[in-house]
């Protein structure tokens, strides 16, 4: 029985049979046997959030663009849909030609985030694939996998033939390009094809690279096994953004963000000491602003989506974020379009955008992340913003009509305390009755609390995980500090942070936990409800690894991390210094106003080059403040070891 004949009789019992169908408005069905390369796009998670990432909406653009090349999209199933398929018999396929992914040549998973592990593994399972990239032959296509979690892969390298670091626009075309030349010089065979792949700047293919452990269990050695395997792996950038996506998919069901979504700017240059993407998606690149307004047009006409998110790390930096919204609001019609901006600053929204945003008819909620309860503690992290500003903000939106603002922070940061507790607390509060001044009981305070996770790449990687009895001693302040009416508290589970820290600075010997977990139920480790904390202690136990090693060990100054051998162009030197600048509450300024040498410049020197000006929102290449300091890491063919690991 095929595989639409399967599907007619899973389909009706299963929750939400429309993630399976495919043949959404603006997907792309191209003739399979007409395209010489074919991607299967994995995204592992559920067709609900992944039709709402953008970068897998990219890539599915560009490569549909490219003649003789397809590109489908394939999805988590949900866990009934996973128990129908196995019950079945039903491989994993692709949504537009129903395929099964061992029929493509390339599989591409983005991983986002590193609870995403175990669901990749179950994608691969469910499609009859090795798990093991050492057990893939010709016979399997290739399996590549990039987004934030792949700067540092280690974790899951012993499952990926191949990871992309860095942006995919242009790696993608050339990996593309790379298996349609393999296979006009009759050169497929694994060994020779992976060859080819690790040539191509920006590419890391694990297994040409041995990794081995000094006596404290530290990496001792990072030695690559073949010339095309170069130490350090730099990181891919778009020196211009490309050109937007302007027919996106419509799906038939609601998604998580049900809406449009257009990239304004790529990379921040606030410096936030802890935040992965501000660090990795340096520098900060602006799209032109006729260039947006253009693109909206065809959105709304080409897609019949009321509401349009204008997306990046911090949309109200955008230099011309007023007059964007403005001529949005004169082209599309008061009120007709409803305009999103997702991440705002407190230090950059001006009240003029606030009353751009209210005539857009708008009246939800805003959000704001101030991270840190105190001053000093903002110091720390490198989040300078001001309690009057921020107090001043909030009567500002509530004056507007918006009856709710969200505030986000984070415990289980360096020297925090619980005076940082009560100032949350505080400043909650206060903004709530600002709220209630202005618009009574209508008004709402949603506060969010996480727990710092330090990451790789960030100036908090050498940091440890906060311990349990501290995060939950500064949660239950919060508990008891944050009711009654107008006020709601959010916070987030240790065990989930726990496991999140463990594999986000983890190394190659996580790979037999991860797998070790997954054997034994783990799925969906992002949703409370799924987590299976007790598959992942007992997979720890049996490996005979101890989490703590990763999550809640100090590192030393001299220590190789796991992913020291990758250059996100921002040197660990840099890092360093501004880590020892965080313990003393020094703050940097917005490397777009002062280039403060973090080394993005020096790396990406050529790709700026020729670029006008108003491309790359920081000073220009040959500012004399910024620095030439190369101290991340070694350069060459030659090992990575202790005595040439750029240690600060």
């Amino acid at each position: 029985m095929g595989i639409n004949e399967l599907l007619d009789r899973i389909l009706p019992a299963v929750t939400k049979p429309a993630r399976y169908t495919g043949g959404e408005w603006n997907s792309v069905a191209k003739e399979w046997d007409a395209c010489d390369v074919r991607w299967a796009l994995a995204f592992p998670e559920i067709y609900d959030i992944g039709m709402s990432n953008l970068g897998l909406a990219i890539l599915y653009d560009i490569l549909n663009r490219q003649p003789q090349v397809l590109a489908e999209r394939v999805f988590c199933p949900w866990i009934d849909m996973e128990q129908a398929m196995r019950a079945a018999g039903l491989p994993l396929f692709s949504l537009e030609s129903r395929h099964p992914l061992a029929q493509f040549d390339l599989v591409g998973f983005s991983l986002p985030y590193e609870q995403l592990y175990t669901n990749m593994l179950n994608m691969l399972d469910l499609s009859g694939l090795p798990l093991l990239a050492s057990d893939r032959d010709e016979r399997h296509p290739l399996v590549v996998v990039g987004g934030a979690a792949a700067f540092n892969p280690e974790p899951m390298a012993g499952f990926a033939d191949a990871f992309v670091l860095g942006e995919g626009e242009e790696v993608v075309l050339d990996l593309t390009e790379a298996v349609r030349e393999a296979r006009r010089c009759g050169a497929m065979d694994r060994q020779s094809l992976l060859r080819r792949l690790a040539g191509i700047p920006g590419v890391y293919v694990p297994r040409f690279y041995e990794v081995s452990y000094g006596p404290g269990g530290t990496v001792a050695e990072v030695a690559p096994g073949v010339p095309e395997a170069h130490l350090p792996v730099r990181k891919r950038i778009a020196a211009e953004l490309p050109p937007p996506i302007v027919r996106p998919l419509v799906p038939y069901i609601e998604t998580v963000h049900n809406r449009a979504a257009i990239e304004i700017q790529r990379g921040c240059g606030r410096g936030c000491r802890f935040c992965h993407a501000g660090m990795t998606l340096r520098p900060v690149r602006e799209r032109p602003l006729a260039e947006i307004l253009d693109a909206v047009d065809q959105i709304v006409a080409n897609t019949g989506f009321e509401e349009i998110a204008l997306l990046s790390l911090s949309s109200s930096d955008y230099t011309q974020i007023e007059a964007l919204v403005q001529g949005l609001v004169a082209r599309q019609g008061r009120g007709h379009l409803s305009i999103s901006l997702p991440s705002l600053r407190i230090e950059s929204v001006s009240v003029d955008l606030m009353d751009q945003l209210q005539a857009t008819g708008r009246h939800g909620s805003f959000t704001f992340a101030p991270e840190a309860g105190t001053e000093r503690l903002r110091a720390v992290i490198n989040k300078p913003i001001a309690d009057d500003d921020l107090r001043a903000v909030a009567e500002q939106v509530f004056s507007r009509g918006w009856k709710t603002i969200k505030l986000y922070f984070m415990i289980g940061q360096p020297t925090q305390d619980l005076e940082d507790m009560a100032a949350i607390a505080r400043l909650a509060q206060e903004v709530r009755a600002a709220g209630r001044r202005l618009l009574g009981r209508k008004a709402e305070v949603h506060v969010g609390v996480s727990t710092l996770v330090p990451k790789a790449h960030t100036p908090f990687q050498w940091l440890p995980l906060a311990s349990e009895a501290e995060v939950r001693e500064q949660q239950e302040y919060l508990m008891d500090h944050l009711r009654g009416p107008g006020i709601k508290l959010n916070w987030n589970h240790y065990t989930e942070t726990w496991l999140e820290a463990v594999l986000s600075r983890g190394d190659r010997r996580l790979g037999a936990v991860i797998q070790r977990a997954w054997q034994l139920g783990a799925r969906f480790d992002g949703w409370s409800d799924q987590f299976r904390a007790d598959a992942w202690k007992q997979a720890f136990f049996e490996a005979g690894i101890d989490p703590a090693f990763y999550a809640t060990r100090p590192r030393s100054a001299d220590e190789i991390l796991p992913w020291d051998h990758l250059d996100a162009g921002v040197t660990k030197a840099f890092l360093w210094r501004d880590y020892q600048a965080s313990l003393r509450g020094e703050t940097r300024p917005d490397c777009r106003e002062q280039c403060t040498g973090c080394g993005i410049l020096v790396a990406f020197g050529e790709e700026r080059a020729g670029l006008p000006d108003d491309v790359w929102v920081c000073p220009p290449a040959g500012d004399r403040r910024q620095t030439t300091d190369h101290g991340s890491s070694s350069v060459g063919h030659g090992p990575l070891s202790a005595s040439r690991s750029g240690a600060p």
